[in-house]
């Protein structure tokens, strides 16, 4: 059907006639010009998309009128202009296409209808890992190991961006995916079939809301339902209330803008933002680069958001020719977003929209801070930060608590490195990263910490030989003006030399620890510490032996490296005693806002451009890979594997049955991560996914990470749940494990869920609030499948990873409101049975059965009729399979 709009569309340009835009000031209605500027860009879509069938008049309705819709839970679709994607999730998603193509073909359809509509771009950034440091040549060391590991899965992935249409690679070692994407792939504005549209984008990657920043309308969703976007189903998405986050003042001298996120995360927490989108309006947003706005839009999963959005103004036009973008195309750009209503002047308060609540932060209280030990949104002020840990120590098990005993607080252990022999205690930093996308593509922050690693240098500071230090920039572009403006010498020298261009530390590739700082950490049982500039430090994420991690600005990374510990009063205490014997405070080196200004202007931003996507592509261009259609699956490959997820599929859909006598596999409390689902980093010599490695013939040293193997399902099935830090109620301890209830045994998670999948028993999962928060990891959904779980009973779930579990058929069952396993008196140890009735409807309450009587009420959590369309099918992809060979 056409489009009932069409007549809304007129030509930007009378010399242009055939380029037009969707005019939405001609809908004539007054309620346009009050819509929150990210809800213009749901309409624009909804307008210029409707085609009467996946997207209706009624939505946009619905939509326009938002002012009284954002209240009753009302369902709307949304068409992306383009998808992104990193390797870690980008591997998987070309191993499921690779997959329907071969299920459609054995359905008797036409298997390259399995191809991506929506544009879609895969920026390989998270293989690299922290191998080598403080050498010269350190960063090709690391990137010939990322090629030598990975081969095997970058050909994979070249063979897919040849077999399928719309679907571009950026090759290794052209930076980080969210960098990239804000310096080089975004648009603003899309000028394509004849029409100027917002720029907006979905990604496989939680912190894809960092490009929010930039004005682009953007956030982190399932690998699964991307890959519905991809092949151009909508997403379908509760019209969202939206915050007005007013910010007012200006920083004071020694803030950072990692200081400012830190606050804003901690602030939007306690406001309480989950599912809502958070429009930044007032004058205080003029005092904020493209650099910090996206450092804050960055952070937006840790506060819980679905979007952090910064319209587009007059900074973001700048910041578009800085980074080199075609002047023309941004002449374009800037007619259109004024032509459509979308351009913003924050010091102009008539342009205000309407907002379902405003809250305000003066830039002026912000106070230098980190954030730790295990969660994101924990903020410790730096001058509280040694009282803090200590009263860490010795608390309780939890988000901070160690549970140390009293008499061992001051435990230390001697060891023997290079020759020297050193101490570690609890405190100890033996990890310093500046990593990450959320503090990389910051200048401010990173010039400061290279004035602040010269002015430590010439007072006579060192760092210790054992902490593990390096410099993961986000882009050629960090390298660039840091070499220009001279600090990098001096980073260098303190041991921050540049290790590889990707998502390092941050997602868990921080490398190896020296073996005899690991030993000293074991022997004493050892509270030892990384901090780092990245956006996670949950539990097991960072490195098995560093129990506590902080985040903290690049400035503070570099101070507390020198420092050794995390155990400082900064005020009170020196950084170090030079050669001289002097004292040097941490005030004596701290760089101020005006100096770092002084030399971030004559360096500006160096243009991110192709040439520097040609960093490695001589080894890229080197790999030589088939041209089929479809893909010829080796049968030896312990990396790429054809999934079992579409095996036996027909087109008859299945029937809805009951969950009947499951069994608990765990008993979990409340923010359970995806890393604790299903870990990224370290390959655990003595896990389930490491014996089926040594089975299949490889040594350690070849294991790689568990996110590098996330094209084969038998490690990663492995792998789930697989986290050393995960705490299950079943035991008194932290460890991948449970209780197989038949036995009575304690087993590793994975054999124990073997062991009820042989005996025909399903399974669940018993959790508190906030249950799936962190990376938009499809495998935390496709893992629990494989593991036989058909449902998560938790008081609460996080956005993306609840959308996973639907799209695999998982249940999301959600306790009804004051409720939980405590409240009812639940174990663990009962055998569930839940009731699903042949008739469902979104969020509709269904019983639950347990073998010892009791009965209780909880939420299905499908919340839209294409939800449970999706769960009737058996998720996502087995209903895209379904259409494309029907």
């Amino acid at each position: 059907m056409s489009n009932p709009f069409a007549h809304l569309g007129e030509p930007l340009d009378p010399s242009q006639a055939t380029k037009k835009f969707f005019n939405l000031n001609r809908l004539g209605d007054p309620r346009y010009e009050r819509l929150p500027f990210s809800i213009r860009v749901l309409l624009e879509a909804s307008v210029r998309n409707c085609d009467e069938f996946l997207v209706k008049k009624g939505d946009v309705e619905n939509i326009l009128n938002w002012n009284v819709m954002q209240h009753k839970n009302i369902e709307v679709p949304f068409k992306p202009a383009r998808v992104i994607l990193q390797d870690f999730t980008g591997v998987p998603a070309v191993v499921d296409f690779a997959a329907m193509r071969d299920a459609v073909k054995a359905l008797d359809g036409d298997p390259e209808k399995i191809n991506p509509i929506c544009p879609a771009d895969l920026v390989i950034d998270h293989s690299i890992q922290v191998d080598f440091n403080k050498r010269p040549d350190s960063l090709q060391k690391n990137q010939d190991l990322e090629f030598e590991r990975n081969k095997e899965r970058f050909e994979f992935l070249k063979w897919g961006s040849q077999a399928f249409q719309n679907m571009r690679i950026i090759p290794p070692g052209s930076g980080i995916v969210h960098q990239v994407n804000l310096e080089y792939l975004a648009r603003v504005v899309f000028d394509q079939s004849g029409y100027y549209y917002p720029d907006s984008v979905v990604g496989t990657d939680s912190h894809t809301t960092m490009i929010n920043g930039l004005g682009v309308l953007g956030w982190g969703v399932g690998g699964i339902e991307a890959e519905a976007v991809m092949l151009g189903q909508p997403i379908s998405m509760v019209l969202p209330e939206v915050i007005g986050y007013k910010l007012i003042g200006s920083p004071q001298p020694l803030v950072t803008s990692t200081d400012i996120v830190l606050t804003v995360t901690k602030h939007l927490r306690q406001v309480g933002v989950v599912g809502k989108f958070v429009e930044f309006f007032g004058p205080g947003v003029t005092q904020l680069s493209i650099a910090d706005r996206a450092t804050i839009a960055n952070m937006c999963p840790e506060y819980g958001a679905t979007a952090a959005f910064f319209p587009v103004d007059e900074v973001s036009i700048k910041y578009l020719l800085q980074t080199g973008r075609d002047e023309d195309k941004i002449r374009h750009i800037r007619k259109y977003l004024e032509a459509a209503g979308m351009f913003r002047d924050f010091s102009n308060s008539s342009q205000d929209p309407d907002f379902t609540q405003i809250v305000e932060l003066d830039l002026q209280t912000v106070a230098p801070c980190c954030s730790g030990p295990k969660r994101p949104q924990d903020k410790v002020v730096v001058s509280e930060m040694k009282k803090d840990f200590e009263n860490c120590l010795g608390a309780k098990q939890g988000f901070k608590g160690f549970q140390i005993a009293p008499d061992q607080h001051n435990s230390q252990v001697k060891f023997v490195y290079n020759d020297k022999e050193f101490e570690l205690t609890h405190g100890s930093v033996v990890i310093a990263a500046i990593t990450s996308c959320t503090n990389t593509s910051n200048p401010s922050v990173m010039l400061g910490a290279g004035l602040l690693a010269k002015k430590a240098v010439e007072a006579g500071l060192t760092v210790k030989p054992y902490i593990k230090t390096s410099l993961s920039p986000g882009s050629g572009v960090v390298t660039y003006y840091l070499r220009e403006s001279g600090v990098l010498p001096y980073l260098v020298q303190l041991g921050f030399d540049v290790v590889g261009y990707g998502c390092m530390t941050c997602i868990g590739n921080s490398g190896p620890l020296p073996e005899p700082v690991v030993e000293a950490i074991t022997q004493g049982d050892l509270v030892a510490v990384g901090v780092l500039s990245g956006n996670r430090n949950f539990e097991g994420r960072v490195h098995p032996n560093t129990r506590a991690n902080y985040l903290a600005s690049p400035p503070l990374v570099i101070a507390y490296a020198i420092a050794g510990t995390i155990r400082i009063d900064f005020e009170k205490e020196p950084l170090g005693v030079n050669a001289q014997g002097k004292k040097i405070f941490l005030r004596d080196i701290w760089p101020m806002r005006d100096e770092i200004q002084a030399v971030e202007r004559p360096v500006a931003l160096y243009p991110f451009s192709s040439s520097l996507l040609q960093t490695v592509n001589k080894a890229w261009n080197a790999l030589d890979v088939p041209a089929d259609k479809l893909y010829a699956w080796d049968p030896k490959s312990t990396y790429i594997k054809s999934p079992p997820f579409f095996e036996n599929l027909t087109l008859e859909l299945p029937p809805l049955k009951s969950i009947v006598d499951a069994y608990v596999l765990l008993n979990l409390g409340d923010s359970v991560t995806t890393d604790h689902i299903s870990p990224a980093g370290n390959i655990a010599r003595n896990s389930p996914a490491a014996r089926y490695l040594t089975s299949r013939g490889l040594t350690p040293r070849e294991f790689n990470s568990y996110g590098s193997r996330r094209g084969n399902d038998a490690v990663m099935a492995r792998g789930t749940f697989a986290n050393i830090r995960l705490l299950n109620k079943f035991l008194n301890k932290q460890a991948p494990q449970t209780i197989h209830f038949p036995s009575d045994e304690t087993l590793d998670v994975f054999d124990a869920s073997e062991r009820y999948q042989q005996a025909g028993l399903p399974l669940i999962v018993l959790a508190g609030k906030e249950y799936g928060s962190g990376s938009s990891r499809d495998w935390a959904a496709k893992g629990p499948f494989l593991l036989g779980i058909k449902a998560v009973l938790a008081e609460s779930y996080e956005r993306i990873h609840r959308s996973n579990l639907v799209g695999m058929g998982v249940i999301p069952l959600q306790y009804l409101p004051g409720e939980g396993a405590d409240s009812l008196g639940l174990t663990g140890r009962e055998r569930y049975t839940i009731i699903i009735p042949e008739s469902i409807v979104p969020r509709m309450n269904v019983q639950v059965k347990l073998d010892t009587g009791k009965t209780f009420q909880a939420t299905m959590r499908f919340d839209t009729d294409v939800e449970l369309t999706y769960f009737r099918n058996g998720g996502i992809l087995n209903y895209m399979i379904r259409k494309m060979a029907a």
